[in-house]
């Protein structure tokens, strides 16, 4: 099994040196590149080709949301999928976490996670799941995010793409907005865990969206997000 390769971004050295050690550690995990800035970050992710970019929030310089935005600019122009970014932070509900996540990043993890943890979310984010539950993400918006209403052209054309779901997806969409997993779905549908995929990743295709966190971080800016 080819490894995931993983790229290390952090202005302490000591601290990339622990995190190296740790994946290092394991088979299926490798460390291909390190870097102390965000503009390093994006240099090095199209040297290394990384699958998995840990990315530190706060770096003199260039910063870890503008790394972020950065690679996934980069990727686009060369017309390749980019890394997944976990973003990595020293407090709960962090505005500069959304800000990266708003920026492609596919979640966050606070630096002082056990490293189990860690090494789950790398591996959770390189399947496709979402490396925080979705409901944290919507946590996070509701504490710190106040954006204005979207345009009204661009909410007709989002209203558009909507209805281009079938009553089914619409209502599994809400479920994911919710922050249910795909188990707690199919427990509510009454469908198996398979379908509830397969519809996931259709309702990821209509909206043109990444991922679940993806698909948290539309239903807020739409006003469709639950209460919590």
């Amino acid at each position: 099994m080819t490894p995931i390769r993983v790229l290390l971004v952090d202005d302490q050295p000591l601290f990339r040196r622990g995190v190296r050690m740790l994946i290092e550690s394991q088979s299926d995990l490798t460390v291909v590149g390190e870097a102390a800035s965000g503009d390093e970050a994006v240099t090095a992710a199209g040297e290394h080709s990384p699958d998995v970019v840990l990315m530190d929030i706060r770096m003199p310089r260039v910063d870890g949301i503008a790394g972020t935005r950065g690679i996934m600019s980069a990727a686009a122009d060369a017309n390749r999928p980019p890394p997944r970014v976990i973003v990595l932070t020293t407090f709960d509900l962090d505005d500069a976490a959304l800000r990266a996540i708003r920026a492609g990043a596919s979640g966050f993890l606070l630096k002082h996670a056990e490293p189990e943890f860690l090494l789950a979310a790398i591996r959770a984010v390189h399947g496709g799941h979402a490396v925080v539950a979705p409901g944290a993400i919507a946590d996070l918006l509701t504490h710190v995010d106040a954006r204005p209403a979207p345009p009204k052209d661009l909410s007709a054309a989002r209203d558009t793409a909507l209805a281009d779901l079938s009553p089914r997806e619409r209502e599994i969409f809400g479920a994911i907005a919710e922050g249910l997993s795909n188990a707690e779905i199919a427990e509510r549908e009454f469908v198996s865990e398979a379908t509830v995929k397969s519809h996931v990743g259709r309702i990821l295709a209509k909206l043109g969206l990444r991922d679940r966190v993806q698909v948290v971080l539309y239903a807020h800016d739409h006003g469709l997000l639950p209460r919590r």
